[in-house]
Protein backbone atom coordinates (compact mmCIF):
# COMPACT_ATOMS: atom_id res chain seq x y z
CA UNK A 1 0.00 0.00 0.00
CA UNK A 2 1.14 3.52 -0.57
CA UNK A 3 0.05 5.97 1.78
CA UNK A 4 -1.64 9.77 0.56
CA UNK A 5 -1.61 12.76 2.58
CA UNK A 6 -4.94 12.84 3.54
CA UNK A 7 -3.93 9.55 4.67
CA UNK A 8 -1.18 10.27 6.92
CA UNK A 9 -3.29 12.84 8.84
CA UNK A 10 -5.78 11.21 9.67
CA UNK A 11 -3.56 7.79 11.18
CA UNK A 12 -1.32 10.86 12.76
CA UNK A 13 -4.70 12.14 14.50
CA UNK A 14 -5.14 8.68 16.40
CA UNK A 15 -1.41 8.53 17.45
CA UNK A 16 0.69 10.02 20.81
CA UNK A 17 3.78 9.88 19.19
CA UNK A 18 4.82 9.08 16.01
CA UNK A 19 7.36 6.25 15.16
CA UNK A 20 9.07 5.13 11.73
CA UNK A 21 9.96 1.55 11.02
CA UNK A 22 12.44 0.62 8.25
CA UNK A 23 11.72 -2.27 6.17
CA UNK A 24 14.87 -4.27 8.02
CA UNK A 25 12.85 -3.90 11.16
CA UNK A 26 14.83 -1.71 13.22
CA UNK A 27 12.84 1.91 13.69
CA UNK A 28 13.65 5.30 12.82
CA UNK A 29 16.00 6.81 16.15
CA UNK A 30 12.66 8.61 18.01
CA UNK A 31 14.81 11.97 17.82
CA UNK A 32 14.22 12.28 14.03
CA UNK A 33 13.26 15.44 12.07
CA UNK A 34 11.24 15.87 9.06
CA UNK A 35 12.87 18.22 7.55
CA UNK A 36 11.35 18.38 4.16
CA UNK A 37 7.69 17.98 2.98
CA UNK A 38 7.14 18.87 -0.68
CA UNK A 39 6.16 18.00 -4.27
CA UNK A 40 8.28 16.07 -6.65
CA UNK A 41 7.26 16.30 -10.16
CA UNK A 42 8.81 13.83 -12.60
CA UNK A 43 8.17 14.35 -16.81
CA UNK A 44 9.55 11.19 -18.44
CA UNK A 45 9.37 8.75 -21.32
CA UNK A 46 9.51 5.45 -20.80
CA UNK A 47 11.38 2.82 -23.08
CA UNK A 48 8.52 2.51 -25.49
CA UNK A 49 8.16 5.97 -26.08
CA UNK A 50 4.98 6.97 -23.71
CA UNK A 51 5.29 10.47 -22.17
CA UNK A 52 4.98 10.15 -18.47
CA UNK A 53 3.93 12.43 -15.37
CA UNK A 54 4.37 11.52 -11.96
CA UNK A 55 3.72 13.47 -8.85
CA UNK A 56 4.10 12.83 -4.98
CA UNK A 57 4.65 14.44 -1.70
CA UNK A 58 8.10 13.80 -0.32
CA UNK A 59 8.83 13.51 3.15
CA UNK A 60 12.79 13.79 4.21
CA UNK A 61 13.56 11.74 7.82
CA UNK A 62 16.75 13.03 9.25
CA UNK A 63 18.40 12.26 12.56
CA UNK A 64 20.66 15.16 14.16
CA UNK A 65 22.62 15.04 17.60
CA UNK A 66 19.83 16.46 19.41
CA UNK A 67 18.54 12.90 20.97
CA UNK A 68 16.06 15.73 23.42
CA UNK A 69 13.97 16.30 20.30
CA UNK A 70 10.86 14.36 19.41
CA UNK A 71 8.07 15.12 16.65
CA UNK A 72 4.69 15.60 18.11
CA UNK A 73 1.75 14.03 15.99
CA UNK A 74 -0.13 17.43 16.09
CA UNK A 75 3.12 19.24 15.44
CA UNK A 76 3.41 17.11 11.94
CA UNK A 77 -0.10 17.35 10.86
CA UNK A 78 0.58 21.34 11.33
CA UNK A 79 3.48 21.13 9.06
CA UNK A 80 1.59 18.90 6.39
CA UNK A 81 -1.83 21.70 6.51
CA UNK A 82 1.10 24.41 6.21
CA UNK A 83 2.73 22.86 3.41
CA UNK A 84 -0.81 21.99 1.69
CA UNK A 85 -1.40 25.57 1.76
CA UNK A 86 1.64 27.19 1.23
CA UNK A 87 2.65 24.87 -2.09
CA UNK A 88 -0.69 23.98 -3.21
CA UNK A 89 -0.10 20.25 -2.28
CA UNK A 90 -2.09 17.13 -4.27
CA UNK A 91 -3.59 14.42 -2.22
CA UNK A 92 -0.89 12.38 -3.85
CA UNK A 93 1.01 9.32 -2.56
CA UNK A 94 3.84 9.58 0.00
CA UNK A 95 7.57 9.28 -0.81
CA UNK A 96 10.19 9.25 2.13
CA UNK A 97 13.50 9.94 1.60
CA UNK A 98 15.94 8.42 4.91
CA UNK A 99 19.56 8.40 5.01
CA UNK A 100 20.44 5.13 6.29
CA UNK A 101 24.44 4.24 4.43
CA UNK A 102 22.81 6.07 2.08
CA UNK A 103 19.80 7.96 0.82
CA UNK A 104 17.16 5.24 0.01
CA UNK A 105 13.84 6.25 -1.12
CA UNK A 106 10.14 4.35 0.34
CA UNK A 107 6.78 3.95 0.13
CA UNK A 108 4.90 4.26 3.35
CA UNK A 109 2.43 1.89 5.12
CA UNK A 110 0.73 1.81 8.58
CA UNK A 111 0.44 -1.32 10.59
CA UNK A 112 -1.25 0.35 13.50
CA UNK A 113 1.16 1.79 15.66
CA UNK A 114 3.94 2.81 13.01
CA UNK A 115 4.43 4.14 9.67
CA UNK A 116 5.94 1.62 8.13
CA UNK A 117 9.06 2.62 4.91
CA UNK A 118 8.18 0.07 2.42
CA UNK A 119 10.50 -0.55 -0.49
CA UNK A 120 9.92 0.77 -3.68
CA UNK A 121 10.86 -1.41 -6.67
CA UNK A 122 11.82 -0.30 -10.67
CA UNK A 123 9.53 -1.73 -13.35
CA UNK A 124 9.67 -1.49 -16.98
CA UNK A 125 6.09 0.57 -18.09
CA UNK A 126 6.24 -0.77 -21.34
CA UNK A 127 6.47 -4.57 -21.60
CA UNK A 128 4.58 -4.82 -24.61
CA UNK A 129 6.90 -2.32 -26.09
CA UNK A 130 10.55 -2.45 -25.47
CA UNK A 131 10.86 -5.86 -26.56
CA UNK A 132 11.00 -7.82 -23.25
CA UNK A 133 10.06 -11.18 -23.78
CA UNK A 134 6.75 -12.99 -21.77
CA UNK A 135 8.05 -14.78 -18.58
CA UNK A 136 7.85 -18.71 -19.38
CA UNK A 137 5.27 -20.43 -16.90
CA UNK A 138 7.66 -22.41 -14.30
CA UNK A 139 6.92 -26.28 -14.22
CA UNK A 140 8.22 -28.50 -11.43
CA UNK A 141 9.75 -31.55 -13.27
CA UNK A 142 8.36 -33.90 -10.70
CA UNK A 143 4.92 -32.79 -11.67
CA UNK A 144 5.60 -33.96 -15.60
CA UNK A 145 4.12 -37.41 -16.36
CA UNK A 146 5.90 -39.30 -19.13
CA UNK A 147 3.98 -41.03 -21.83
CA UNK A 148 4.49 -42.76 -24.77
CA UNK A 149 4.38 -39.73 -26.76
CA UNK A 150 6.46 -37.25 -25.42
CA UNK A 151 9.53 -40.40 -23.56
CA UNK A 152 11.15 -43.34 -24.84
CA UNK A 153 10.14 -46.79 -23.02
CA UNK A 154 12.75 -48.86 -22.09
CA UNK A 155 13.75 -51.38 -25.00
CA UNK A 156 11.58 -48.71 -27.75
CA UNK A 157 15.19 -48.38 -29.79
CA UNK A 158 14.74 -44.52 -29.21
CA UNK A 159 17.95 -44.75 -26.03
Amino acid sequence: MNMKLSEIKQKLSTLDRIGFKLPNGEMVQSHFHVTEVGKITKSFIDCGGTIRNEEVISFQLWEANDYDHRLHPEKLVHIIELSEKLLGLPDAEIEVEYQGGTIGKYGLDFDGHHFLLTQKLTDCLAKDKCGIPQEKPKVKLSQLVMTKTNGCEPGSGCC
